[in-house]
């Protein structure tokens, strides 16, 4: 497998009710690339929610007093504190100013996904795309590629951050090696890579942080076309969490 990653430029400001799908097709040819078969497509969460108009001002936010007890005890701001659990399903972990939640979505991540960065407007913040999944779905659509929506996620006793697959459309969210014999004749049990996953990541190295660039052209996946996919067959269920 020969991948090739290609970050797509020319990607304008986006705002809410913008044509996302025209936005990137524009950019993908001011940028010299054309989209091909079996081409996927990585989008970052900020310019979908951005579009989808999921953002929030903070000075229309009233925090409750759960909030304002939680912020003090995490030197945060009230207001972002209460949008952070408007977000959420369950609290996981608070440690100093950390705070781990489960989103309505099922992902563990820090602040429910509320992300202060790369937005214009002054004291406001963006909330993952209510599905994420229908998201990638109706860029794919658009496009006729396949299409990844990525966030930026810490990982288990891993330092750093990574791209990590929040919307998936078109592609499989993993490679299945069980059953298969390495070559030394051993038979594969458990070896089932997250390959949207790692898709994302090797994305975002392409796209960056601070260069304005929001998608990534990946091609050279060997992929079939599964219009069933979606990001939950990525989620561990509780009963498999050994740390619950």
């Amino acid at each position: 497998m020969n991948l090739h990653i290609a970050p797509v430029q020319h990607v304008p400001e986006i705002h809410p009710g913008m044509n996302l799908g025209e936005c990137l097709r524009g950019a993908l040819s001011r940028s010299g690339l054309e989209l091909e078969r079996h081409d996927i497509l990585a989008v970052t969460q900020k310019i979908v929610s951005k579009a989808e108009g999921r953002i929030v001002d903070l000075r229309d936010v009233t925090p409750s007093a759960y909030s304002a007890s939680l912020a003090r005890r995490m030197s945060k701001d009230p207001r972002l504190v209460e949008v952070v659990l408007r977000e959420s399903r369950r609290i996981v972990r608070m440690r100093g100013e950390v705070l781990i939640c489960e989103t309505h979505h099922g992902f563990i991540c820090a602040n429910a996904g509320v992300d202060e960065s790369n937005v214009e407007a002054a004291e406001s913040v963006t909330l993952l795309p209510e599905n994420p999944d229908r998201s990638a779905r109706s860029l794919a659509h658009a496009l006729a590629c396949g299409v990844i929506i990525t966030d930026t996620f810490g990982r288990v006793w891993r330092e750093g951050l990574v791209d990590t697959a929040i919307g998936i459309a078109r592609i499989p969210p993993f490679i299945d090696f069980r059953g298969k014999t390495d070559p030394y004749g051993h038979r594969l049990r458990v070896t089932l890579l997250a390959a949207a996953d790692a898709l994302a990541a090797a994305a975002g190295l392409a796209m960056g942080k601070t260069s304005g660039t929001p998608a990534a052209l990946i091609r050279g996946f060997e992929w079939e076309e599964n219009e069933e996919t979606g990001t939950a067959a990525l989620l561990r269920p509780a009963e498999k969490d050994l740390f619950l």
